[in-house]
């Protein structure tokens, strides 16, 4: 094949008779990575992962007969990746800080030497995904070393223990070695036996999403918001907290210095579980919008083949993508460099169907050595000016479960999360309810659905204040406005900076929450005595509720506030029953 034109990313090569679709070339001179995205007659049509000037029509493009793929094995862990599973540090050794166009390097560090600890036997016959052995990758994760989901046989040989580097073989079958590591094109879903139900929740610590908006294990989300409305802060504190063994974070094309952020503060961070650097099981995966804007393209299958390779070993895995706008933007880019006919917006017709292909590789599933893991999937959107309407946020909403829309009136009160309990929703609540009925209380649904209730009503109210004034209210709608502000800053904001207030357990969470409904309902009582809101309102312990989040941790403090809470307003209504004895 030779170069016959070249648009932007997109190189038009002659001469392509033989050359597969998704296959990946090596383009000009300069030996820069590709791959194929249309085949029409003898023209193929490459998308080139890197910058593309000075290429010239004529230069050669050279086949590989594979497709776009990754190594998957020990090292992934901790290791930081562009968009093609480049290790930029790696990169950064061999180049300095400016990387010239055609550098490569293994993705998985060759030299170094992994104790291997085999639990398979000869003789043994295998397939796809069943354990040859161990690999203690990091101080938490251990690496499970999984047959390639294409291959099967009997083992004639499995290597002694000891430590082997990735070239080495550790096992064979009749018709080939294996290795600690394996290929696997990033385009194909990795097999599984079953897809299992999403009933169990991933918590994360975060009172909002947990409480009212609910992610199971497997399951899918958006995070759509304007500028300046916390999508990173809300990613960064899912990856920290929430409840996954291995979290793979892919940054594609975000502003260069949001990633830089990220790459400075993630090897700070400290695992809350085991107190160890949250590098120890993370993944990222770097592509930001000064980067080639096809590689943009490729980074989040490169994650989502990351993330279902952990899930395989039985791991739960977190995937954030940050953000699925650019993403999208790289295929309306590429869309248009190929001529194709624009759609909505002048993205690509095929949006949907492509952002369908990410979002369903998330699931809990029985893996193919039959244990449990799951990928949860929870993609940024940014839409231009906080529009929600705009094509990605509509087409993503048709093929995800739970919608956390962040709203810039709350972020601009500095209310964090901003996460709008009005128009956002989970559909996993009903499913996951039992678990938190096991793990609190029977009376969970109850709570959560009176704190929406009360919200709701607080909502509803604001149109009405605004006309005629709070004072024109009758006492129990004053009451109900003042319960909403406890929920409002006693339980849905959260400060991600604060020690206490950064996490709150499961238990934790329970307990403010029937403390707070425990309080309403008791000073529903106390209104009907005709005591007066004003008077409830000046209790101490409408404050002490609003500050609970940052004061109390220990939950036998917390027990006995519900007590108190419960308590507090009956005080009033006893007072003035004591003095009309009088």
């Amino acid at each position: 094949m030779r170069i016959y034109r070249v648009s932007g990313a997109v190189v038009e090569a002659e001469e392509s008779t033989g050359v597969k679709m998704h296959e990946l070339v090596l383009v000009g001179e300069a030996n820069l990575v590709g791959e194929v995205i249309r085949i029409d007659g003898d023209r193929a049509f490459v998308q080139v992962y890197e910058d593309t000037y000075g290429l010239k029509p004529g230069e050669p493009i050279k086949s590989t007969g594979n497709p776009l793929s990754v190594e998957l094995g020990p090292g992934l862990i901790g290791t930081i990746y562009d968009g093609i599973q480049r290790p930029l540090s790696s990169l950064r050794e061999k180049e300095g800080a400016f990387i010239k166009r055609g550098i490569s390097a293994p993705p998985l560090d060759r030299t170094k030497r992994w104790h291997f600890l085999p639990t398979a036997m000869v003789g043994q016959k295998v397939s796809g995904g069943q354990v040859l052995g161990y690999v203690q990758e990091t101080e938490i994760v251990k690496h499970a070393v999984l047959v390639p989901p294409d291959v099967k046989g009997e083992l004639q040989w499995v290597a002694d223990e000891g430590d082997y580097s990735l070239e080495d073989p550790i096992a064979k079958l009749p018709s080939q070695e294996l290795h600690l590591y394996h290929r696997w094109p990033v385009r194909t879903p990795r097999p599984y036996l079953e897809r299992l139900p999403a009933d169990e929740p991933l918590v994360t610590g975060q009172r909002i999403i947990d409480a009212l908006f609910p992610i199971a294990k497997g399951g899918s989300a958006i995070i759509p918001g304007g500028f300046g409305t916390g999508k990173t802060v809300v990613q960064h504190q899912l990856a920290k907290w929430a409840d996954a063994d291995v979290v793979v974070y892919v940054g594609c094309g975000e502003r260069g210095n949001e990633m830089t952020e990220v790459l400075r503060d993630f090897p700070k961070l400290v695992d809350p579980r085991t107190g160890k650097p949250l590098m120890m099981r993370t993944v990222l995966i770097a592509n930001t919008s000064n980067m080639p804007v096809a590689a943009r393209e490729a980074s989040i299958y490169t994650g989502i083949t990351i993330a279902e390779y952990f899930r395989d070993m039985g791991y739960n895995v977190a995937l954030m993508a940050d953000s699925t706008s650019r993403w999208a933007e790289a295929l309306r880019e590429i869309s248009g460099r190929l001529e194709e006919m624009p759609g909505e917006e002048g993205y690509p017709p095929y949006l949907a169907s492509r952002l369908a292909e990410f979002y369903e590789r998330a699931g809990r599933v029985k893996t193919l050595q039959g244990n449990e893991g799951s990928v949860t999937v929870v993609g940024a959107v940014s839409p231009m000016g906080g529009d929600f309407s705009e094509p990605v946020t509509q087409n993503s909403l048709r093929f995800v479960q739970v919608f956390w829309g962040l709203d810039k009136d709350l972020a601009d009160r500095r209310h964090f999360p901003s996460i709008n309990w009005i128009t956002s929703y989970s559909q996993y609540s009903s499913t996951v309810s039992s678990w938190w009925i096991k793990h609190t209380g029977e009376d969970w649904p109850d709570l959560v659905a009176e704190a929406f209730r009360v919200l709701q009503t607080e909502n509803d109210l604001e149109s009405l204040v605004r006309l005629v004034g709070i004072e024109a209210l009758p006492e129990s709608q004053k009451l109900t406005l003042l319960v909403a502000r406890i929920l409002r800053e006693g339980f849905l904001q959260q400060n991600a900076f604060n020690d206490v207030d950064t996490y709150s357990s499961p238990r934790k969470q329970y307990l403010l929450l029937k403390a707070m409904i425990g309080f309403y309902r008791s000073s529903e009582k106390v209104i009907e005595k005709k005591i007066p809101e004003a008077e409830i309102e000046g209790l101490p312990i409408v404050q002490e509720l609003i500050r609970a989040r940052f004061t109390v941790s220990e939950e036998l403090k917390l027990e006995d506030l519900v007590k108190r809470a419960e308590d507090a307003p009956k005080s009033l209504s006893g007072e003035i029953d004591r003095g009309d004895k009088m």
